[in-house]
């Protein structure tokens, strides 16, 4: 059995006294390896080492919470960071736990208690992923090159000999495929069966990144290119230097960015916005659409200078109405490590829930199935999961099917049931579904959930 790896903490205050308070009462639990840092810079420079938790003091003597959670979280966005600040600020409380803040603390008695009980929660968070990893990795070993996906169908088995192939050169790959096919899984499992897979793999979801912004995300940008600009930036391309660079929704690109992505990666050198010096990189590009490319180059909407440049090595992910007993096969793989994550007795799906699973056409492919089969063992009575415990809608099976509960919808419910049967305690249902707790709030506040 693998050895268990420390919990790994940073504390980052520059008051000598509290800082030393804070690794003192931290660094109790022999499984903790806790370091200090007096200032924003020091902590940055050492996010290399990937600390699972971090106490960030508001008012650094060189920047401020917002500017440094913002760069711990674009490096590390599943490290948790909790803001300590000697005021009470309702609006700068907000605005951190909008940014991704786990919690925001005010310095007083009860502070150190409040924060231990949080470093418990997420500790056992941080866990049980680690032992979910390691499932996956006993499973993917099971299923061949695929690694996390899994799948027995003959179209999924194609895609492992696809990967493979990809994994012995640099070409690059084209991902196609309905929204929750696994996408990026599958450029994961390309870039670490490669030579490249001590590099970084570096993804960006281009649908996701304001328009006016997409530049400065791939290129980079110097201090005071712009408005907001107050340091250099290094842009993904530069970050994913030796590795791989994963560009999801590359149909949303806009056409004028297009145009200059194609001239960067001819050229194999990035200008950062407001700079004049040349950067040279090396990545490995791995890109991915929901959409017919090709029909987007014929309305005009993708150059197509572009398009030839992209293609590289096409791969299709099949959507799962098409995969046969793969649903059932991944559908226990789900349950099993939703159980094993919130340390639930086993569960298992009943007959009349795998028939239902085989007939229902999930429009929204694995991603739908997953939050599904969750949905279900939450609601499960006992320890079978039942038909009538899958959240889908009666009588509208099949391929025509048009009704069914959107992922949106299914999200949401596994929220609110978590809320009802753990009394309304936010913190207790982010922690144990793996959310942010600023997220549950918003879905409150817009009236999505509702407590008590």
């Amino acid at each position: 059995m693998t050895p268990a790896l420390p919990f790994k903490i940073f504390v980052v205050e520059d008051n000598e006294w509290y800082g030393e308070l804070l690794v003192h009462r931290l660094g109790q639990n022999p499984d903790h390896s806790v370091q200090r840092f007096a200032t924003a810079k020091a902590c940055v420079d050492n996010l290399s080492e990937k600390p699972d938790f971090i106490t960030l003091d508001y008012s650094l003597p060189d920047a401020k919470g917002e500017l440094v959670l913002r760069q711990i979280k674009e490096r590390l966005a599943g490290t948790e960071v909790v803001v300590i600040s000697g005021q009470e600020d309702v609006s700068t409380a907000v605005s951190m736990l909008r940014q991704g803040a786990y919690d925001y603390l005010v310095k007083d008695e009860n502070t150190l208690d409040r924060l231990w009980n949080i470093v418990g929660k997420v500790e056992q968070q941080v866990r049980l992923r680690r032992e979910n990893s390691q499932l996956r990795q006993q499973i993917g070993a099971r299923y061949g090159p695929g690694q996390a996906i899994l799948g027995e169908h003959a179209s999924i088995q194609l895609v492992h000999t696809l990967i493979a192939k990809a994994a012995r050169t640099t070409i690059t790959v084209s991902v196609s495929g309905e929204t929750g096919t696994g996408k990026e899984l599958v450029a994961k499992a390309i870039h670490f069966q490669s030579s490249r897979a001590a590099q970084p793999f570096v993804a960006v979801n281009m649908a996701a990144i304001p328009r006016e912004l997409v530049e400065s995300e791939l290129f980079g940008h110097e201090k005071g290119a712009f408005t907001g600009a107050v340091a250099r930036r290094v842009g993904r391309l530069e970050e994913a230097n030796g590795g791989t660079l994963f560009l999801d929704e590359i149909a949303d690109l806009d056409l004028s960015l297009q145009a200059k992505l194609l001239r960067v990666l001819q050229e194999r050198e990035v200008t950062r916005v407001g700079g004049s010096q040349r950067v040279p990189f090396d990545v490995r590009l791995i890109v991915a659409t929901h959409r017919d490319l090709l029909a987007e180059v014929q309305g005009g909407r993708f150059r197509e200078d572009l398009y030839y440049r992209l293609l590289g090595l096409p791969i299709a992910l099949p959507p799962l109405r098409q995969r046969g007993a793969d649903v059932l096969l991944l559908a226990e793989v789900f349950v099993r490590e939703f159980c094993q994550l919130n340390n639930l007795p086993a569960r298992q799906l009943s007959d009349a829930a795998r028939q239902r699973l085989r007939e229902h056409s999930f429009p929204g492919n694995v991603r739908e199935l997953k939050a599904v089969v969750e949905l279900a063992t939450v609601l499960a009575d006992g320890d079978v999961i039942d038909a009538d415990d899958l959240p889908l809608r009666t009588g509208r099976t099949g391929p025509a099917a048009s009704s069914q509960l959107s992922l949106r919808d299914q999200t949401t419910a596994i929220v609110q049931n978590c809320l009802d049967e753990m009394g309304g305690d936010v913190l207790a249902v982010a922690a144990r579904l793996r959310i942010g707790k600023s997220t549950i709030y918003r879905m409150i506040q817009q009236q999505e959930l509702h407590v008590g």
